[in-house]
């Protein structure tokens, strides 16, 4: 990807649309800048977004956390934060 954000200038969106996806499982580095910018952009977009907290990381345990507290903040404004367990258990 040529950005911070997954969405960027790719065809991400376009492959999502046309494969009827609507809910992404976001995992990657860095919590803070990459994985925040995917998601803000994939709810701009329409997307829901569960973000897996032990499949995502920063250089600073802090940075991580703010992060995924921000992003399931006001009622989950850019998502749901879970663990990687919940969600295998799940499928």
């Amino acid at each position: 990807k040529p950005g911070k954000s997954a969405f960027f200038q790719t065809d991400l969106e376009f492959i999502l649309r046309n494969t009827n996806i609507d809910t992404l499982i976001v995992c990657g580095v860095t919590t803070e800048i990459c994985v925040h910018s995917t998601v803000r952009d994939a709810t701009d977009r329409g997307f829901k977004c569960i973000v897996l907290d032990d499949c995502t990381a920063s250089y600073f345990d802090e940075f991580h956390s703010v992060g995924l507290h921000m992003i399931s903040s006001q009622d989950g404004i850019f998502g749901v934060v879970a663990d990687s367990k919940a969600i295998i258990d799940c499928l």
